[in-house]
């Protein structure tokens, strides 16, 4: 193999006739001022002649899918491999993404995660282990007698599709009804779904009413609910206009609480999708929050504009009349310097009142108003406008005025309770994502596996 790769007479784009010998086996950087043309011999000249040089050496049939490349504006390039190349990649302004899934690797995790992870439950902290089916109809049978309950097989979770087929093959199997995204059908009708739009689709295997009698029907019942969703069954509780559903797993149920995890997939450690994200933050880790330290002027007082955001630094009528009310409720004075205002005073300029306050005064048009009502906060008033708004202007405009809070739930982790209670070796996907590059290696190559799971981890 020869030592260098020679380019002789390249003269693509802004070269002029450019002779170099690039040693292989090496990290050579290309250095220059912008527009010398670094990019053009990298890019244009070498790798492209590596990459038509691959492309020609395969059959005429896989070269239809790859269409024609150009040969370079070069006289030669000799002792050229085959080339790769990795483009620069800008980092992502999408708050979802991370250095784990810009370059993907988060994928692997995922998968190693889903194949070989042991999931503890999270309110016990033991081990999940299945769920049998007598245990299932002891459930049941602690509801209270006279429940009416529904029995369903959740055979669609999320899915795109107009799933034809599966209505037509559960109609030939004998089914009658299906519960599609919240609404009861009848397989006898025309059930037209948008296919690109992801779907739930339960099948309503029976409907029972609890009582000492129906022991033997409830079982079969849960044993063909279990056997149509691989393992997985939603038994519904009906009362009155309320359902509540209770979604049980024989592959993962904590035996002392009854938790009933989720099917472990993928998905399921993905902060991008709506069965694996915190449902707190939508995956995020963090939500926007009205910050005082942006609109509060602590020596200043009220009425000159202490609380100062989009228009409330000098009040409105209405404003005003509120803040009179406020001040007059709760005995303390609107020129006062906010910051020599009492603390709880201070809580609820920002946070609000549950206590009603009665308000009074002249409308803009003259009339005189009066009514009571529980002050929601400057704070909490941010934050209102800013999910409701629907002008581009006025949510930057909130913007301003807000920062960033961790989840209280995941604790800025972004992934649900199901997706963190899944540990490998004892770290949970979250915290192993936390090591550095050094410290992940070594836990990988630490890991001890036997069987099965050493060849899915491998």
């Amino acid at each position: 193999m020869e030592e260098y790769i020679k380019i002789r007479g390249a003269r693509e784009n802004n070269l002029k006739n450019v002779n170099l010998d690039v040693p292989r086996g090496k990290i050579v950087v290309f250095t220059g001022v912008s527009g010398s043309g670094k990019t053009t011999l990298a890019f244009d000249t070498i790798f492209a002649e590596g990459q038509r040089r691959y492309v020609e050496s395969l059959s005429s049939y896989a070269r239809m899918f790859l269409g024609q490349m150009n040969k370079p504006d070069v006289d030669s390039i000799d002792g050229l491999s085959p080339a790769v190349s990795i483009d620069q990649k800008t980092t992502s302004a999408n708050p979802r993404s991370t250095v784990g899934t810009v370059t993907e690797i988060y994928d692997y995790v995922r998968l190693l995660y889903a194949n070989i992870g042991v999931p503890f439950c999270p309110n016990c902290n033991e081990p999940i282990v299945a769920i049998t089916v007598d245990e299932i109809v002891a459930k049941v049978f602690a509801f209270p007698e006279k429940t009416k309950i529904l029995v369903k097989a959740p055979v669609v979770r999320g899915q795109k599709g107009t799933h034809a087929k599966l209505f037509d093959s559960l109609r030939k199997s004998g089914y009658s009804r299906v519960e599609v995204d919240g609404n009861m059908y009848t397989l006898d009708e025309q059930i037209t779904l948008d296919k690109n739009i992801k779907h739930t689709i339960n099948v309503v295997i029976d409907r029972l009413v609890v009582s000492d009698t129906i022991k033997t029907r409830l079982t079969g019942s849960i044993e063909t609910a279990l056997r149509l969703a691989n393992g997985l069954l939603i038994i519904s509780e009906i009362n009155g206009d309320k359902e509540t559903e209770n979604m049980f797993s024989t592959n993962h149920s904590c035996k002392q609480c009854g938790l009933t995890l989720p099917e472990i997939t993928p998905r399921l450690f993905s902060f991008n999708s709506p069965f694996g994200a915190c449902s707190e933050c939508s995956g995020l880790g963090v939500f926007p929050t009205a910050d005082p330290n942006k609109f509060v002027k602590e020596n200043l007082s009220i009425n000159q504009g202490a609380l100062n955001f989009m228009g409330y630094s000098l009040p409105s009528s209405s404003v005003r009349m509120m803040y009179d009310a406020l001040s007059e409720h709760f005995d303390f004075s609107l020129d006062e310097p906010f910051k020599n205002l009492p603390d709880y005073i201070k809580n609820i300029m920002l946070y609000g009142t549950k206590e009603k306050v009665r308000v009074t005064g002249v409308s803009s048009s003259g009339y005189k108003k009066e009514y009571e009502v529980a002050f929601e906060g400057v704070v909490n008033l941010i934050n209102r406008r800013f999910k409701e708004t629907t002008s581009t202007w006025a949510r930057a405009e909130y913007q301003r005025y807000m920062g960033e809070k961790t989840c209280p739930i995941c604790r800025g982790l972004r992934l649900s309770n199901a997706a963190l209670a899944v540990r490998v070796e004892g770290l949970n996907i979250a915290e192993f994502t936390a090591l550095s590059i050094v410290k992940a290696k070594a836990f990988l190559e630490k890991l001890k596996l036997t069987g099965e799971r050493k060849k899915i981890a491998e």
